[in-house]
């Protein structure tokens, strides 16, 4: 029954994909559709408040400093709104201001797109703060990762340095995409049973007679925006694992749903824009093969459970899992969470087998299994560059994308940035692990302690914001750490894709040959796959080999 479900899932996430990323081509390439009546009045609106002419475009240094100064204004704001939230409005429950180092994380996570937590929503935020600092950014932070992706694929099929304008296409992103979609889930979570008010907590008692405070709030419309713009987070500390956050299997079905659906369809659109379809599927299925290896792993691991467990005659790992979703879905969630850099969980990642925790683990070290919102497209085309250029040095050729040549400039660019992505895990888990204050928040000693450890950073790292759970990660160590780490994660990656662009852009396209490398074949997906993994096990397999996998060669048989 649970390989059905997951099967269902799956299918559903396919059926999906063309018709969702066509409606992103025709959003981004401003062509008509059907919904401009509703959207084109109030996108002018909003240009004219910004002083945005439409029709402007911007070359990549343009478009980045414009991506920078936004994304810097609205982190001030953000920090500000939580240093202050206790004199501001909107806060029923009288929450004391945010302290300085973890306001800083916040901030840092939020217009990050990571959403990692080192606070519990329902006692750590006030309302007002829920609404800017956190439902925000959400959109604003997802709408920058599409723009950013766009720009790109607009730089790999370009003459001239335009890349567009980054403020018109977060403007897109967001009304024709992120506001409706987010309107319709969040009323259909409203109908399923999750809270929506601007009430504060409310008192009641148990059937044993003792009082309980029961916290509330407009967590349907949080909710909506953190799966469909891949962000993660929660309003409750634990996050979807709670049942005013995900309070039926359907609700959990919506959940998975949404946190595939944009960076499926984007890889599907980006073949849309290149006007090369197979070589949109080639990457789709690189990314797809390594995604369902990953969700067969933590599946089975799941499955089996550990052996202790077995000799008591309980088998399979319920631990830490709710009975309302079970195995097959816990394990889908951590697998789709990791793979989209969501972060939202269903299930304590902490409580999973030291395998199944491999799994989020190793995509999120990976960070281009889909990924979230242009992010996980963006350094998927980093190691498609990457392998581009390793064929090319195999065959004496000089390598070539879409009929423009890849050139020192560009795989230094690509090489910077896939080398900072393990830099800034392993280099502050190392300084973590020589700290003995920081040494004093894992809760776990030995193997699972490194992970703990380990975890925290390739979260932020990624961009993805889950964590194991079991880390105090409130400290001042913690919070300036993992912020310094979420920024590096973020916009490295950002600033090198974008001087690529605005390199490729102003190649001329040389003709194909007969010695031209295709990169739209079952070859060069099986090559692309082979070299994200080989990358990765050589960068990250000692920091896994002793955490998860020694824990897993240490479990008696």
């Amino acid at each position: 029954m649970g390989f059905v479900q997951v099967a269902v899932t799956l299918i559903i996430i396919m059926l999906l994909v063309k018709p969702v990323g066509s409606y992103m081509v025709k959003v981004f390439g401003s062509e008509t559709t059907g919904l401009d009546r509703v959207f084109g009045p109030f996108e002018r609106l909003l240009y004219k408040l910004m002083g945005v002419r439409e029709g402007d475009s911007m070359g990549w240094k343009a478009y980045l400093g414009a991506m920078f100064l936004s994304n810097f204004v609205m982190l001030v704001l953000m920090y500000l709104v939580l240093r202050l939230q206790k004199y501001l409005p909107l806060n029923p429950d009288g929450i004391d201001n945010m302290p300085v180092a973890q306001a800083f994380n916040t901030a840092a996570s939020f217009i990050t797109n990571t959403n990692w937590q080192s606070y519990s929503g329902e006692n750590g935020l006030s309302y007002l703060s829920q609404l800017l600092a956190i439902t925000f950014p959400m959109f604003t932070s997802a709408a920058t990762g599409f723009a950013v992706a766009i720009a790109f694929i607009r730089g790999l099929i370009g003459r001239q340095d335009n890349l567009g304008n980054f403020y018109v296409d977060i403007t897109r992103s967001i009304t024709r995409i992120f506001l409706p979609l987010s309107i319709l889930i969040a009323l259909f979570l409203v109908f399923q049973g999750i809270p929506q008010t601007l009430q504060g907590a409310v008192d009641a008692a148990t059937l044993e007679g003792a009082k309980q405070t029961i916290t509330r709030g407009m967590v349907a419309s949080l909710e909506s925006i953190k799966h469909i713009g891949t962000n993660g987070g929660g309003w409750f500390g634990t996050n979807a694992a709670h049942p005013f956050e995900n309070p039926t299997p359907l609700t959990n079905l919506v959940h998975i749903l949404c946190m595939m659906l944009l960076p499926t369809s984007l890889v599907y659109a980006f073949g849309l824009m290149i006007k090369n379809k197979k070589q949109g599927w080639t990457v789709f299925a690189a990314m797809g093969f390594i995604f369902l290896v990953m969700l067969a792993t933590v599946f089975v691991s799941e499955y089996r459970g550990v052996p202790a467990l077995d000799a008591l005659g309980v088998h399979g790992n319920m631990e830490g899992k709710e009975v309302r979703f079970g195995i097959s879905e816990s394990a889908l969630f951590t697998a789709v969470t990791t793979a989209a850099t969501t972060g939202s969980v269903n299930t304590m990642h902490e409580s999973l087998t030291p395998m199944g925790g491999f799994v989020p683990l190793a995509e999120m070290m990976l960070n281009n299994v889909f990924g979230g919102k242009g992010v996980g497209l963006l350094n998927g085309l980093l190691y498609l560059i990457l392998s581009i250029f390793i064929c090319g040095l195999m065959v004496g050729r000089t390598p070539e994308f879409l009929g423009k040549k890849i050139e020192g400039k560009e795989v230094k660019l690509a090489s910077i940035a896939i080398l900072t992505h393990p830099l800034i895990i392993l280099a502050p888990t190392a300084l973590a692990l020589l700290r003995p204050e920081s040494i004093a928040s894992i809760s776990n000693q030995g193997m699972h302690g490194l992970s703990e450890v380990l975890y925290a950073f390739t979260s932020g790292a990624a961009n993805n914001g889950s964590a194991f759970a079991g880390l105090n990660a409130n400290t001042n160590f913690y919070n300036v750490g993992i912020g310094l780490v979420m920024l590096f994660g973020r916009y490295v990656s950002i600033i090198a894709m974008l001087a690529i662009a605005g390199s490729l852009a102003t190649k001329r396209v040389v003709p194909v040959t007969t010695g031209t490398l295709r990169t739209n074949t079952p070859l060069f997906a099986g090559i692309l796959v082979v070299i994200i993994l080989v990358i990765g096990a050589l960068t990250f397999f000692p920091a896994l080999a002793l955490g998860p996998i020694a824990e897993h060669l240490a479990m008696p048989r």
